[in-house]
């Protein structure tokens, strides 16, 4: 990994939950993307498992050299991003998807798909996908099988949104209660802002009481 790379956190438990997931929406208004440049993309396809570290390395410096390509490469990986997050969060609110975002996620599929092919292992036959060779947007293409495997399995009931962040994961969970990506970040800030609002509460009681009695 390059010196300086950034950290991904993946906690999605599919890896394009996981890609929606690199961007910050503790504000609704204001998200943070952390996919600011072609080669956060590369790095963050890497620490997916998507790329090889050699695989990685060698798009950053095709992706130096073709400054446009990659530009316009993660323009549409922006795209994808928010398409694929409103697609789930809309299901996840008991809402219709947006046009739109299907017409994205659907365009986009149909050309990755065109780059699979199947192919015979050992003892059974299981999917590839063809040499892209340096395709700049070679990492798109496992997202968007991802996220259309998902959204057409029983899994997708277990999808939900994190109540700290607004980040999306997978609910493994046997009875399916998790609420958060992680309870000891999201989790234990709702427990934090919960004890404060109680004990808020109990001193505002006090005082008024104690008005009440003068």
């Amino acid at each position: 990994m390059v010196i300086g790379a950034k950290h991904f956190l993946l906690l999605g438990g599919e890896l394009c939950l996981d890609f929606t997931n690199t961007v910050n929406r503790h504000s609704v208004e204001q998200p943070i993307a952390r996919l600011a440049s072609y080669t956060d993309l590369a790095q963050w396809s890497q620490q997916a498992g998507i790329l090889t570290e050699a695989e990685a390395d060698r798009l950053v410096r095709e992706g130096r050299k073709r400054e446009q390509e990659a530009a316009a490469v993660l323009e549409k990986a922006w795209l994808l991003q928010n398409a694929i997050y409103r697609i789930f969060s809309a299901f996840i609110e008991g809402e219709s998807p947006r046009a739109q975002d299907m017409q994205a996620l659907n365009d986009a599929l149909s050309q990755a798909l065109a780059r699979q092919r199947i192919v015979a292992a050992a003892e059974h036959f299981e999917w590839t996908w063809a040499s892209a060779g340096d395709s700049l947007d070679r990492m798109l293409g496992p997202i968007l099988r991802s996220a259309a495997d998902l959204l057409t399995s029983e899994r997708l009931a277990r999808v939900k949104k994190c109540g700290g962040c607004n980040w999306l994961f997978l609910d493994a969970s046997k009875n399916g209660s998790r609420r958060w990506c992680m309870m000891s970040v999201c989790g234990n800030r709702a427990k934090a802002r919960r004890h404060y609002d109680q004990v808020r509460s109990a001193r505002g009681k006090q005082q008024r009481k104690g008005r009440a009695q003068r």
